[in-house]
């Protein structure tokens, strides 16, 4: 049986095929060990919203799958960094966390750049940031992953969505982007002006629903279009996808 390992070098992903016995963990540096292990699934969003965060920054880093189909996620080497069985998890040196954005908020502030950060050093500004992390949490991501699941992955499945299910998740979400074409009408990002760790969460979901009908919900706001057009685009994102199609390839 061979394997698909994705190898992150010098800057560009390569896909080789390797017998089953040397499966070994994905990497994704441009050194011959990385310090940093994401144990995840590519099938995760949140895991996705840690990949995006470590490629913006331009860390290097080791992939780890972990197979959720056979519940691996549920089995007690995993459970021990991660309690409660969800990916993903970050090692970095001797510091494990789980927890997608409690993860995105600690690699924003330990590795930020002058320039280029993603998070705010001033308390008030970095408070308005997580507010919008907040909303993303509760408000923005409930409806977005039941119409994914609804007319994404049934679908994909063979399965017809739930019509009712649909349209309670439209509404909801509708309600949500109106708030966020607004407040986009006041900044270029939702948090501020630059892009941070409030936009970066939103990718995988904003990816996913761009691939259903109920692509329309943003669409049909101009300025929500455009940002999510905008975030979308950004080269540590097309890394997170350019990763996920190799995988699966």
């Amino acid at each position: 049986m061979e394997v698909n390992i994705i190898l992150f070098l010098s800057g560009r992903l390569t896909r080789i095929l390797l017998p089953s016995s040397f499966l070994k963990p994905l990497f994704y540096t441009s050194t011959v060990m990385a310090v940093r292990k994401v144990y995840g699934s590519l099938d995760s969003p949140a895991t996705l919203k840690v990949l995006a965060c470590l490629f913006e920054h331009h860390l290097d880093f080791e992939f780890v799958p972990v197979d959720i189909s056979a519940s691996d996620n549920r089995k007690k080497p995993f459970l021990n960094m991660s309690p409660f069985g969800q990916v993903p998890v970050f090692e970095d040196g001797g510091y494990t966390q789980f927890e997608s954005r409690a993860i995105v908020r600690s690699m924003g502030h330990q590795y930020g750049k002058k320039g280029e950060e993603l998070v705010f050093w001033n308390s008030q500004k970095q408070a308005v940031v997580s507010n919008w992390i907040d909303v993303e949490d509760h408000k923005f991501e409930p409806p977005a992953l039941e119409l994914i699941s609804e007319l994404l992955t049934k679908p994909g499945n063979g399965l017809a969505p739930d019509l009712a299910v649909v349209a309670k998740a439209e509404a909801q979400l509708a309600k949500v982007l109106d708030v966020y074409e607004a407040r986009l009408a006041e900044f270029k990002y939702l948090a501020a002006d630059n892009y941070t760790i409030a936009d970066v969460l939103h990718l995988p979901n904003l990816q996913a629903l761009m691939e259903t009908p109920a692509k329309k919900l943003i669409e049909s706001r101009a300025r929500v279009s455009a940002w999510c057009s905008d975030i979308l685009a950004r080269p540590a994102w097309a890394k997170v996808v350019e990763m996920k199609l190799k995988a699966h390839a």
